[in-house]
C-alpha cells in the first residue's frame, strides 16, 4: 500500500469539489449582455467611461460586471464585451448564445481586440477557446495553450522565491544531481529539444484556424520575445555551455 501522503487531499473528487465551487453560474435574470447579432463594428467605436465602473444593482453579476469594467476605461466596449463573456463562460452555464458570440467576435473583431487586449486578457481569450471553441481544432490548440500557459504561471510565480530575478538563468555549473519526478528522463541542456517540442506543433496547429490563428500567433510570438521566461532561461543556459567548449 502507498503510504506516501497525497498533495491534493481526496485526490480527485477533492479537486474537483474546488474546481467546481468557482464555477457557479450568474443569475441568468441578471446578466444583460448583447444578442448574438449585435453590430460589433458599433462596440468597437464605443469607449468604456467612468458610467461603467457604476454598480447599477445589487446583484453579483453586477459587482463582476463593474469590476471587469474597471480594467477597461479608456478601451473599447467590444474589449470589455469580450471580458464579460469570458466570465460567464467559466461558469458551469452562460446564456446560450454566448459561445457562438465570443466566436463571432474573434472571427470578425481579431485585429481590434488584439490592438485593444493586454497581454493577460489575450491569454484568457485563447484558453477560453479550450472549452468554447467552435471546431475541434480550435478546442485542441486552446486545451494545449491552457496548460501551456497555466503551468508557466505557476512555475514562473514559484521561481520567484529563488532569489533570482527572472531574466537571469540559472547557473550551468550549480545542478542538483538528483531524479526527476514520476521516473522521467533527464533533459539535456545541450541536445534536448523538449522546450521546442512543446511550443512548435501547437503554434504550427493553430495557424491552420483562421479563427484562433491570428490570436495564437501573435501570444506566442509574444512569447518568443519575451526575455524572462523559462524557455529564454533555457536558451541561456545552452549559450553556457557553448562558451565553455
Amino acid at each position: 500500500m502507498d503510504q506516501r501522503d497525497p498533495t491534493y487531499d481526496g485526490g480527485l473528487a477533492g479537486m474537483l469539489e474546488r474546481y467546481n465551487t468557482r464555477r457557479r453560474p450568474y443569475n441568468p435574470a441578471a446578466v444583460a449582455l448583447p444578442p448574438l447579432d449585435t453590430d460589433l463594428a458599433a462596440l468597437a467605436g464605443q469607449i468604456v467611461t467612468e458610467d461603467d465602473l457604476i454598480v447599477q444593482t445589487p446583484t453579483r453579476w453586477a459587482r463582476k460586471r463593474a469590476r471587469i469594467a474597471s480594467e477597461f476605461p479608456g478601451k473599447s466596449q467590444l474589449a470589455l464585451l469580450n471580458a464579460l463573456l469570458i466570465s460567464n463562460l467559466r461558469k458551469h452555464s452562460a446564456p446560450d448564445h454566448v459561445p457562438a458570440l465570443f466566436q463571432r467576435i474573434w472571427r470578425e473583431q481579431h485585429v481590434h481586440l488584439i490592438d485593444q487586449l493586454d497581454l493577460r486578457w489575450k491569454v484568457s481569450s485563447v484558453i477560453t477557446f479550450a472549452d468554447h471553441g467552435g471546431s475541434d481544432l480550435q478546442r485542441q490548440v486552446g486545451q494545449a495553450l491552457r496548460m501551456l500557459f497555466s503551468m508557466m504561471k505557476l512555475y514562473e510565480f514559484e521561481r520567484l522565491f529563488s532569489g533570482l530575478p527572472p531574466d537571469q538563468p540559472h547557473s550551468v555549473r550549480r545542478r542538483v544531481h538528483t531524479a526527476l519526478p514520476l521516473e522521467m528522463e533527464d533533459f539535456s541542456i545541450r541536445k534536448g529539444g523538449l522546450d521546442v517540442n512543446i511550443l512548435a506543433p501547437v503554434w504550427e496547429l493553430a495557424l491552420t484556424d483562421p479563427v484562433i490563428a491570428p490570436l495564437a500567433d501573435h501570444l506566442m510570438q509574444e512569447l518568443n520575445r519575451d526575455p524572462a521566461n523559462i524557455f529564454r532561461r533555457l536558451s541561456k543556459m545552452r549559450q553556457q555551455f557553448q562558451d565553455k567548449t
